[in-house]
């Protein structure tokens, strides 16, 4: 029996996927469950599964972008298992006769040294300050006799600098993954269909730098090696600042505004197959662990490559963090259909004036980017200061003043 594989459907929204790699050979056997290939849709890279054991037969190469439903390959269900012990007959060859050749031992005469040098060679000065200066001899001109290369000649000398032609000038051209266009696509949307502003602020990190000296230890012990990092203090002010400031936790829809009464919190990652946003659900409602470990459960999906279509749909604001990678200040773009992202950049220790005095702290600047068509400039600038008051007091703000009930300790 034939049994023709068809492509899955990954999510109502998606229509077409491109085979990105296939995992096995036409005319090799499959067992059922076996990936037999990874495909790219326009949100996620999915395995697929072979439906039954059998030789396969490909019908689609990779890099082809096939319909939801169209057939990719053919598995003979009826094909027999190749025996593991089958082996390939050996083929004899005859190798080939040697014969020995006797030589008679010929004297050959030292050569003589010349008495005169061709043109272009350096006298033995002359290359031996050549070779300390790196110059080859046929990049000057010898002004002695018949062209030689003098000793004045090899000390008056400069190095090259290249030329535009030297070294290796190649080129590779490569077609982009379905995700990595989608990306691009969205990217370029954001930026021409919206009304992008981005607005700044720092943070001073020595409060929640304190308190994780404090309980990160305690916190790992707990609940079983979760770390308490840098993004739950910042989800959590989040939620808090979208509360006091809802336009920020809303959308454009047309000629209309979709606001949210919960916060789905978009955590941008980097993955083996470029950029993935999985989304925390009801943020606004986790405590510091099950941030912590919805984080890490998102953040091993998408290293894996098992992050799937509904792990990075919806959200309704997101956060990106360029810290990590050593970014010190950027302006993140929307991820469309949000109206804001919030950009996270990297901690270092600067002076800045406390109580009239010059101190020294770990300081991180943040950047709101935000879509002005619906989010107006003071709600945009108090949601970030929202942010910074809660990271400055996290205590307070985020802790309820009793951080061991907060870390569930």
């Amino acid at each position: 029996m034939i049994l023709e594989m068809k492509v899955p459907s990954p999510g109502e929204s998606i229509k077409e996927v491109e085979i990105a790699t296939w995992l096995v050979k036409d005319g090799d056997y499959v067992e059922k469950d076996q990936a037999i290939a990874e495909v790219d849709s326009d949100k996620a890279t999915l395995e697929l599964p072979a439906e039954a054991s059998g030789i396969i037969s490909l019908k689609a190469e990779e890099g082809d972008a096939v319909a939801v439903g169209a057939i990719v390959c053919h598995i003979d269900t009826d094909a027999a298992k190749p025996s593991a012990s089958a082996s390939v007959a050996e083929v004899k060859k005859e190798e080939p006769k040697t014969v020995e050749v006797k030589k008679e031992e010929v004297k050959v005469a030292a050569p003589v040294a010349p008495t005169s040098y061709a043109s272009g060679t350096p006298s033995p000065a002359a290359r031996k300050i050549l070779d300390e200066k790196n110059i080859q001899p046929s990049d000057i001109v010898g002004t002695g006799k018949d062209g030689r290369i003098t000793k004045d000649d090899a000390v008056n000398a400069v190095p090259s600098m290249g030329t535009p032609t030297g070294g290796n000038r190649g080129s590779e051209r490569s077609k982009l993954s379905m995700l990595r266009r989608k990306v691009a696509e969205r990217l370029v949307a954001a930026k021409n269909d919206t009304a992008m502003l981005t607005t700044f602020n720092e943070v001073n990190m020595t409060p929640i730098n304190t308190l994780r000296n404090e309980f990160k230890d305690a916190f790992k012990t707990k609940h079983g090696g979760l770390g308490l990092g840098y993004m739950s203090f910042f989800t959590k002010a989040v939620t808090r600042a979208l509360a006091l400031y809802p336009d920020v936790n809303s959308m454009m829809d047309g000629d209309y505004k979709i606001a949210y009464d919960f916060c789905d919190i978009s955590i941008a990652v980097s993955g083996p197959k470029g950029l993935m946003v999985p989304v925390v659900r009801n943020a606004e409602n986790l405590t510091f662990r099950g941030i912590e470990a919805d984080i890490k459960r998102l953040a091993l999906k998408a290293r894996d490559g098992q992050i799937t279509v509904d792990d990075m749909t919806g959200g309704t604001f997101t956060i990106t963090n360029g810290g990590v990678f050593g970014s010190m200040l950027s302006t993140p773009i929307i991820n469309p259909p949000q109206s804001g992202i919030l950009g996270m950049h990297n901690i270092i220790e600067r002076p800045i004036a406390v109580n009239g005095k010059v101190e020294i702290h770990p300081m991180m600047y943040v950047a709101l980017s935000y879509d002005h068509r619906i989010i107006d400039g003071r709600e945009s600038v108090g949601f970030l200061v929202a942010v910074k008051e809660a990271l400055e007091n996290p205590v307070e703000l985020l802790c309820g003043g009793n951080p061991k009930k907060a870390f569930e300790m």
